[in-house]
């Protein structure tokens, strides 16, 4: 028998086949996530669910009589603060994600943003495309150099050691702050010089958020941490929306506190803080950090890898929660 599996989205063709090919699967064909009544219908008799950051995977949910077959949820993506690890885990539900495969993509978008947030690419694109450009001049829409700048990187894991070697290319200053501090040798080889995170705030011209969403992390950039940067600095966000306090990030914005931002993420993701869309100074995109085929496909394929080995009483090589295996 194959397993039964609801898959709340749209995924790549690879993905897609294989998921027909080994198990039965139930689909969200739409290009929205899936309402409440639509998990719930579909994940009736299902073994397996394969979501994403849009799921609201809770404890009622998990209660319900539409989950009682449920033996894994399969996260498509690394976050995976959408789900309740401890409700699935006290009824013995393994919940997986998608590490490692999202590191260069996601490195690629933050330092993407770091340009364009730089170089002020959103604004001038919006001239150009609005027939507002009257040609070159020697003062117009001058930015902030890169090659040279200190990039400050908050969260030292796979993501920000990947955007360190980026920068490295520009000939930055790697400065970083992490909950645990590297060993010497991992220092030396991304070059990178620990501090303390007010010092590195205060210090840097770029910043990269680069932390796993949590408690600990809610609002870890606010009004005061804003107030500590340069006002000549950028902040860029890849990693979850709400780890920036975002109406504070709007004044600070709108009143030139800081020179301007990079954003892929956003608090109340898809909506946006009020006044944010009308800034010049922000760079906004709309979550793209892991958007590329060839990254996407690899994290469906781990999610099934992830679904096919629960489904067989093996403990899922990506668990989150590998207690339930005792």
């Amino acid at each position: 028998m194959k397993p039964r599996v609801y898959v709340t989205s749209r995924l790549p063709p690879d993905v897609v086949t294989r998921l027909e090919h080994e198990t039965v699967p139930a689909w969200n064909k739409e290009s929205r996530p899936a309402t409440r009544a639509e998990l719930l219908a579909g994940l009736d008799g299902c073994i397996g669910l394969l979501c994403n950051i849009n799921d609201r995977v809770d404890d009622e949910l998990l209660n319900s009589t539409s989950a009682s077959a449920l033996k894994v949820i399969a996260n498509f993506g690394v976050g995976y603060n959408h789900i309740d690890v401890t409700a699935a885990s006290r009824r013995k539900i393994a919940v997986t994600n998608t590490p490692g495969v999202l590191t260069d993509a996601t490195a690629d978008m933050a330092f993407a943003l770091l340009l364009a947030a730089a170089r002020r690419l959103g604004e001038g694109e919006r001239v150009v495309r609005a027939g507002s450009w009257t040609g070159w001049e020697p003062l117009q829409m001058l930015g902030a150099d890169v090659s040279g700048a200190t990039l400050g990187i908050v969260g030292f894991g796979r993501i920000g050691r990947a955007v360190a070697q980026r920068a490295q290319a520009f000939g930055m200053k790697i400065v970083y702050w992490n909950r645990t501090r590297l060993d010497p040798r991992q220092e030396s080889e991304t070059g990178a010089i620990h501090a303390p995170f007010e010092t590195l705030l205060s210090q840097s011209d770029f910043i990269s958020l680069h932390v796993a969403y949590g408690p600990a992390t809610h609002h870890l950039i606010g009004k005061a941490q804003l107030g500590l940067m340069k006002p000549t600095a950028y902040l860029i966000n890849t990693s979850r929306g709400a780890v920036i306090d975002e109406a504070a990030l709007v004044s600070a914005l709108a009143n030139r506190k800081i020179a301007g931002a990079g954003l892929d993420v956003f608090e109340y993701e898809p909506k946006l803080t009020a006044g944010l869309a009308k800034l010049d100074n922000v760079v906004l995109a709309p979550h793209l950090g892991s958007a590329t085929l060839g990254t996407r496909t690899k994290m469906g394929m781990i999610a099934v890898d992830n679904l096919l080995a629960a489904w067989a009483g093996k403990r899922p090589p990506d668990c989150v929660n590998p207690e339930v295996f005792g």
